[in-house]
Order: structure tokens, then sequence, then C-alpha cells
């Protein structure tokens, strides 16, 4: 990237640097982060949409929990969006392999997050079994999935704003990464360790206020490599990297807010 010379009369706010000492041109690079945010957009948009249908049609819920079918098909769903990242991360910069192989990675994973929000918030199943029958009995409970969505956004948003206002003044937040990756993996033990020996609402609090932390470190992390880091060419993969972090940052304060019920 070499030095471009700024228009003062531009009416671009990119022909102000986003960071000390950037050598890109800043109007090739807020090009690239305005893309990368339309297709976050439009992957939330999907994401709201289908979680939304999961969680108002009951029947879809039903099936997944009554049936041994619906059982297989409800692994399938949890496991198919870590399947389409390993080619998605192989063709991120071929068109159009990357977009189709992104609206598969989204739609699984919205519909794994709308069955999530049924199975621990939208509707709360019991199960009773009466003259060997088993009876379905839903409860709605939509408010903690609100609570969520409003919190989620309002951190993303602020965290978003904070990591362009700290980049503009020269801070830089790549040493991030290690201390969050080492983060993630001691998440993930806790969760095996919750799965084997479940240590009670407490414990579950806990967990959802650690990973709340860890992917809001993650949104100003992957935000300054978006203004930074990320090349041209990865926009695909830096709208995944924006994803995950939102998703993972809502599913947490779900399970806050599914604890403190």
């Amino acid at each position: 990237m070499w030095a471009q010379p700024f228009r003062k009369d531009d009416v671009e706010a990119g022909a102000r640097p986003l960071y000390p000492m950037m050598l890109e041109s800043p109007e090739l690079r807020w090009a690239f982060i305005r893309k990368v945010y339309s297709i976050l957009t439009i992957q939330l948009l999907a994401t709201i949409a289908v979680g939304a249908v999961v969680v108002s049609v009951k029947p879809i819920a039903s099936f997944f929990v009554s049936t041994g079918a619906g059982l297989a098909l409800y692994i399938v769903v949890i496991i198919m969006p870590f399947l389409v990242l390993c080619p998605l991360y192989y063709y991120h910069q071929k068109h159009p392999v990357n977009y189709l192989l992104l609206g598969l990675f989204t739609i699984s994973l919205a519909f794994a997050v709308g069955l999530t929000c049924a199975f621990t918030s939208g509707i709360v199943f019991e199960f009773e079994f009466y003259l060997g029958i088993l009876l379905l009995r839903a409860c709605e409970t939509g408010k903690v999935i609100l609570e969520s969505v409003i919190l989620t956004t309002v951190v993303v948003v602020s965290l978003t704003l904070y990591t362009f206002w700290a980049a503009r003044r020269g801070h830089d937040f790549n040493f991030l990464g290690p201390f969050l990756f080492s983060a993630v993996i001691i998440l993930m033990v806790f969760a095996m360790i919750q799965i084997i020996f479940p240590l009670g609402r407490i414990s579950i609090m806990i967990y959802g206020c650690l990973a709340s932390l860890i992917f809001s470190g993650y949104i100003i992390y992957d935000t300054d490599n978006l203004i930074k880091r990320f090349s041209y060419d990865e926009y695909i993969w830096a709208a995944i990297c924006l994803y995950l972090d939102i998703i993972n940052l809502f599913l947490s304060l779900l399970t806050i807010f599914r604890a403190t019920e």
C-alpha cells in the first residue's frame, strides 16, 4: 500500500486516515469496511428472520424434541455451520462459491440459533408421561430474547464506535489475540465440565458472564483488524468473524438472562 495525497474538499469520511501512519488509501479502506458491514447486516437480518420463524412456529421446535428423526436432524443442524466453515475458509476469496457457502453457513447457524432460543427462552419444554403418552407443554417466555437482543445491539454498536475512535487516536488492539484465544479454550473446557458435572444455575451465570466479556473483546479485536489488517479480498472472512462474535455474544447474554429467571 502506498501513501495517497488527501483532498481537503473530499466529502467522503474516508478522506481522513482511520489511524496514524496509515499508508493505504482511506477511500479504499472505507469502501472495504462498508462492504463488510453490508454483508454482516444481511447475515443478521437473515438470522433474525429464520430465528423468528423457528421460535414463533411451535411445530418446528416440537418436531425436533418429539421424534427420533427430529433429534438426529437437530444434531445435523448444530454441526452444519462447523462443517461449512472448512470449505468456506478455503474458498472465501473465490466468487461466487464464497457467497453460496456463506449463505449456507448463515442459514444453518441461524436455524441453530432459532432452536436454541426456542429451547432455552422462547419455549420451555416440560415432559410428562401420562399412561405412556409423552405430553409436551410449552410456556412462552420471549422476554429474555428481547432483552438479549437489545443488550447485544447496544454492546456491539458501543464497542464498534469505541474501536474506530480508539484506532484514530493510535490505539492498537492486536495484542488481545493470544489472550482471547486462551480465554476461549478455557471457556470450552468450562463448558465441557459443566456438561459432565452440572454445577447449578450460579455456574451457568458465571459461564455466561465470562463468555460475554470474551466475545466483547473479540468484537474490539476483529473490528480493529477490519480497520487495519484484513486485506481487500478477505471481506467474506471479515464478515464471518464479526458475525460469529455477535452471535456468540447474544447467546452468552441469553444464557445470563435465562439463568436469572
